[in-house]
Protein backbone atom coordinates (compact mmCIF):
# COMPACT_ATOMS: atom_id res chain seq x y z
CA UNK A 1 0.00 0.00 0.00
CA UNK A 2 0.85 3.42 -0.37
CA UNK A 3 1.32 6.57 2.00
CA UNK A 4 -2.46 7.35 1.41
CA UNK A 5 -3.46 3.18 1.84
CA UNK A 6 -4.23 2.29 -1.69
CA UNK A 7 -2.54 -0.34 -3.60
CA UNK A 8 0.83 0.99 -5.37
CA UNK A 9 0.53 2.15 -8.64
CA UNK A 10 -3.11 2.48 -9.22
CA UNK A 11 -3.73 6.21 -10.97
CA UNK A 12 -6.89 7.80 -10.02
CA UNK A 13 -7.83 9.66 -13.45
CA UNK A 14 -11.29 10.95 -12.18
CA UNK A 15 -14.22 10.11 -9.25
CA UNK A 16 -14.31 6.41 -9.49
CA UNK A 17 -11.79 5.63 -12.29
CA UNK A 18 -8.34 4.36 -11.63
CA UNK A 19 -5.95 2.63 -13.74
CA UNK A 20 -2.40 1.07 -13.79
CA UNK A 21 0.22 -0.32 -15.82
CA UNK A 22 1.17 -3.78 -15.25
CA UNK A 23 4.87 -4.88 -15.00
CA UNK A 24 6.77 -6.44 -18.13
CA UNK A 25 4.54 -5.39 -21.29
CA UNK A 26 3.58 -2.79 -19.46
CA UNK A 27 -0.06 -3.31 -20.49
CA UNK A 28 -3.21 -1.37 -18.88
CA UNK A 29 -5.70 -2.53 -16.68
CA UNK A 30 -8.60 0.05 -15.40
CA UNK A 31 -11.29 0.03 -13.18
CA UNK A 32 -14.58 1.87 -12.83
CA UNK A 33 -17.06 2.26 -10.16
CA UNK A 34 -20.59 3.62 -9.81
CA UNK A 35 -22.82 3.06 -6.54
CA UNK A 36 -24.13 -0.74 -7.48
CA UNK A 37 -21.17 -2.45 -10.09
CA UNK A 38 -17.23 -2.01 -10.21
CA UNK A 39 -15.54 -3.06 -13.62
CA UNK A 40 -12.68 -3.76 -14.51
CA UNK A 41 -10.76 -3.02 -18.11
CA UNK A 42 -8.61 -6.08 -19.50
CA UNK A 43 -7.17 -8.84 -16.72
CA UNK A 44 -3.75 -9.17 -17.93
CA UNK A 45 -1.16 -11.62 -19.03
CA UNK A 46 -1.53 -14.68 -16.55
CA UNK A 47 -4.37 -15.99 -14.27
CA UNK A 48 -1.76 -14.84 -11.89
CA UNK A 49 -1.43 -11.39 -12.47
CA UNK A 50 -5.43 -11.58 -12.65
CA UNK A 51 -5.52 -12.44 -9.15
CA UNK A 52 -3.37 -9.76 -8.68
CA UNK A 53 -5.74 -7.11 -10.68
CA UNK A 54 -8.88 -8.16 -8.70
CA UNK A 55 -7.05 -8.05 -5.11
CA UNK A 56 -6.40 -4.66 -5.88
CA UNK A 57 -9.13 -3.40 -7.07
CA UNK A 58 -11.27 -4.89 -4.69
CA UNK A 59 -8.83 -2.94 -1.62
CA UNK A 60 -9.10 0.32 -3.88
CA UNK A 61 -12.56 0.41 -4.07
CA UNK A 62 -13.88 -1.64 -1.04
CA UNK A 63 -15.50 -4.26 -3.19
CA UNK A 64 -15.05 -7.28 -5.76
CA UNK A 65 -15.49 -6.70 -9.47
CA UNK A 66 -19.12 -7.34 -11.17
CA UNK A 67 -17.82 -6.75 -14.49
CA UNK A 68 -15.21 -7.12 -17.27
CA UNK A 69 -14.32 -5.29 -21.02
CA UNK A 70 -11.46 -6.45 -22.76
CA UNK A 71 -10.56 -4.12 -25.43
CA UNK A 72 -8.85 -6.91 -27.52
CA UNK A 73 -7.87 -10.63 -27.94
CA UNK A 74 -3.75 -10.30 -27.13
CA UNK A 75 -2.79 -12.89 -24.20
CA UNK A 76 -1.45 -9.31 -21.71
CA UNK A 77 -4.85 -8.24 -21.55
CA UNK A 78 -7.80 -11.50 -21.24
CA UNK A 79 -5.50 -14.49 -20.50
CA UNK A 80 -6.06 -12.97 -16.67
CA UNK A 81 -10.24 -13.39 -16.66
CA UNK A 82 -10.28 -16.61 -15.23
CA UNK A 83 -9.63 -14.89 -11.74
CA UNK A 84 -12.92 -12.76 -11.96
CA UNK A 85 -15.35 -15.59 -11.51
CA UNK A 86 -18.51 -14.28 -11.68
CA UNK A 87 -17.97 -11.31 -13.35
CA UNK A 88 -19.96 -10.05 -16.60
CA UNK A 89 -17.90 -10.44 -19.56
CA UNK A 90 -17.99 -7.93 -22.67
CA UNK A 91 -16.37 -8.33 -25.72
CA UNK A 92 -16.42 -6.99 -29.21
CA UNK A 93 -18.81 -8.95 -31.54
CA UNK A 94 -16.49 -12.52 -32.51
CA UNK A 95 -14.55 -12.03 -29.73
CA UNK A 96 -15.87 -15.18 -28.19
CA UNK A 97 -15.57 -17.77 -31.04
CA UNK A 98 -12.17 -16.31 -31.66
CA UNK A 99 -10.72 -17.25 -27.97
CA UNK A 100 -12.21 -20.48 -28.53
CA UNK A 101 -10.98 -20.63 -31.71
CA UNK A 102 -7.46 -19.58 -31.35
CA UNK A 103 -7.15 -20.49 -27.79
CA UNK A 104 -3.58 -22.53 -28.45
CA UNK A 105 -2.03 -19.92 -30.82
CA UNK A 106 -2.79 -17.08 -27.57
CA UNK A 107 -1.06 -19.74 -25.29
CA UNK A 108 1.73 -19.79 -27.73
CA UNK A 109 2.10 -16.16 -28.46
CA UNK A 110 1.94 -15.62 -24.86
CA UNK A 111 4.97 -18.19 -24.25
CA UNK A 112 6.98 -16.06 -27.12
CA UNK A 113 6.83 -13.18 -25.19
CA UNK A 114 8.27 -15.07 -22.14
CA UNK A 115 5.07 -16.16 -20.36
CA UNK A 116 6.60 -19.55 -18.57
CA UNK A 117 5.23 -22.42 -20.41
CA UNK A 118 2.90 -23.92 -17.45
CA UNK A 119 1.56 -20.13 -16.73
CA UNK A 120 0.28 -19.93 -20.02
CA UNK A 121 -1.12 -23.29 -20.51
CA UNK A 122 -3.26 -22.57 -17.30
CA UNK A 123 -4.47 -19.42 -18.12
CA UNK A 124 -5.44 -20.67 -21.80
CA UNK A 125 -7.26 -24.03 -20.09
CA UNK A 126 -9.18 -21.60 -17.95
CA UNK A 127 -9.85 -18.57 -20.22
CA UNK A 128 -13.18 -16.86 -20.13
CA UNK A 129 -15.16 -15.80 -23.39
CA UNK A 130 -17.54 -12.88 -23.61
CA UNK A 131 -21.17 -13.66 -22.71
CA UNK A 132 -21.85 -10.35 -23.50
CA UNK A 133 -20.67 -8.97 -27.31
CA UNK A 134 -20.76 -5.48 -28.46
CA UNK A 135 -21.88 -4.53 -32.23
CA UNK A 136 -21.98 -1.14 -32.78
CA UNK A 137 -22.39 0.52 -29.32
CA UNK A 138 -23.52 -0.75 -25.32
CA UNK A 139 -24.49 0.94 -22.29
CA UNK A 140 -23.62 -0.83 -19.12
CA UNK A 141 -25.07 1.05 -16.20
CA UNK A 142 -23.07 0.90 -13.10
CA UNK A 143 -25.14 2.34 -10.57
CA UNK A 144 -25.70 6.07 -9.09
CA UNK A 145 -25.47 7.48 -12.57
CA UNK A 146 -22.73 5.92 -13.43
CA UNK A 147 -23.17 4.90 -17.25
CA UNK A 148 -20.12 3.50 -19.50
CA UNK A 149 -19.94 3.25 -22.91
CA UNK A 150 -18.55 0.51 -24.72
CA UNK A 151 -18.06 0.83 -28.53
CA UNK A 152 -17.07 -1.78 -31.10
CA UNK A 153 -14.10 0.97 -33.15
CA UNK A 154 -12.62 -2.05 -34.67
CA UNK A 155 -11.06 -3.80 -36.60
CA UNK A 156 -8.15 -2.21 -36.65
CA UNK A 157 -5.02 -2.63 -33.68
CA UNK A 158 -6.83 -6.20 -33.80
CA UNK A 159 -10.16 -7.72 -35.76
CA UNK A 160 -11.94 -7.19 -32.33
CA UNK A 161 -10.96 -3.69 -31.20
CA UNK A 162 -13.72 -2.29 -28.26
CA UNK A 163 -13.14 1.01 -26.31
CA UNK A 164 -14.64 1.99 -23.52
CA UNK A 165 -15.79 5.85 -22.85
CA UNK A 166 -16.44 7.03 -18.64
CA UNK A 167 -18.85 10.25 -19.41
CA UNK A 168 -17.01 13.21 -17.15
CA UNK A 169 -15.75 15.96 -16.34
CA UNK A 170 -13.36 14.75 -17.51
CA UNK A 171 -14.59 12.44 -20.05
CA UNK A 172 -12.12 9.19 -19.80
CA UNK A 173 -11.76 6.69 -23.05
CA UNK A 174 -9.91 3.35 -22.70
CA UNK A 175 -8.60 3.12 -25.92
CA UNK A 176 -6.84 -0.35 -25.82
CA UNK A 177 -4.36 -0.91 -28.25
CA UNK A 178 -5.74 1.20 -30.56
CA UNK A 179 -3.47 4.04 -29.01
CA UNK A 180 0.15 3.53 -27.40
CA UNK A 181 2.33 6.04 -25.64
CA UNK A 182 5.27 4.26 -24.50
CA UNK A 183 6.24 2.74 -28.26
CA UNK A 184 5.06 2.91 -31.83
CA UNK A 185 1.82 1.55 -32.00
CA UNK A 186 2.30 -2.54 -32.97
CA UNK A 187 0.50 -4.14 -35.84
CA UNK A 188 0.18 -7.98 -35.95
CA UNK A 189 -0.91 -10.69 -38.08
CA UNK A 190 -4.63 -9.64 -36.94
CA UNK A 191 -4.24 -5.67 -37.90
CA UNK A 192 -6.34 -4.01 -40.05
CA UNK A 193 -3.99 -0.56 -40.74
CA UNK A 194 -6.23 0.44 -43.42
CA UNK A 195 -9.16 0.73 -40.81
CA UNK A 196 -7.12 2.09 -38.01
CA UNK A 197 -7.14 5.86 -38.55
CA UNK A 198 -10.83 5.83 -38.87
CA UNK A 199 -10.73 3.90 -35.48
CA UNK A 200 -8.49 6.76 -33.94
CA UNK A 201 -11.26 9.26 -35.71
CA UNK A 202 -14.06 7.44 -33.70
CA UNK A 203 -12.22 7.33 -30.31
CA UNK A 204 -11.75 11.37 -30.92
CA UNK A 205 -15.66 11.73 -31.52
CA UNK A 206 -16.37 9.67 -28.56
CA UNK A 207 -13.99 12.03 -26.05
CA UNK A 208 -13.64 14.84 -27.69
CA UNK A 209 -11.13 17.41 -26.97
CA UNK A 210 -10.71 17.39 -23.33
CA UNK A 211 -10.69 14.23 -22.53
CA UNK A 212 -8.40 11.62 -20.81
CA UNK A 213 -7.34 9.12 -23.38
CA UNK A 214 -5.93 5.91 -21.47
CA UNK A 215 -3.21 3.60 -24.09
CA UNK A 216 -3.06 0.29 -24.24
CA UNK A 217 0.36 0.93 -23.51
CA UNK A 218 1.88 4.14 -21.25
CA UNK A 219 1.26 7.13 -19.81
CA UNK A 220 -1.97 8.70 -19.97
CA UNK A 221 -2.00 10.94 -22.99
CA UNK A 222 -4.80 13.95 -24.70
CA UNK A 223 -6.59 14.60 -27.46
CA UNK A 224 -3.78 15.93 -29.55
CA UNK A 225 -1.23 13.01 -28.95
CA UNK A 226 -3.75 10.68 -30.59
CA UNK A 227 -4.36 13.02 -33.32
CA UNK A 228 -0.79 13.17 -33.87
CA UNK A 229 -0.54 8.96 -33.77
CA UNK A 230 -3.39 8.62 -35.83
CA UNK A 231 -1.82 10.80 -38.48
CA UNK A 232 1.44 8.67 -37.97
CA UNK A 233 -0.29 5.66 -38.74
CA UNK A 234 -1.99 6.89 -42.18
CA UNK A 235 1.39 7.57 -43.38
CA UNK A 236 3.03 4.43 -42.51
CA UNK A 237 0.33 2.25 -43.89
CA UNK A 238 -0.41 4.77 -47.20
CA UNK A 239 -3.74 5.01 -46.11
CA UNK A 240 -5.94 8.73 -45.29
Amino acid sequence: MDSNGEPVGWERLAPGVARRRLPVWDATTGAIAGEDGLLVVDTGATLAEGVRIRREVTALFGRRPTHIVLTHPHFDHVLGTAAFAGCEVYGAVGLDDLLARERDELRADAVRHGVAADDAAEAADLLVRPQHTVCGELTVDLGGGRRVLLANVGPAHSGHDLAVLVPGPPEVVFCGDLVEESGEPQAGRDAVPGRWPAALDRLLALGGEDAVYVPGHGAVVDAGFVRAQRAGLAARFGVS
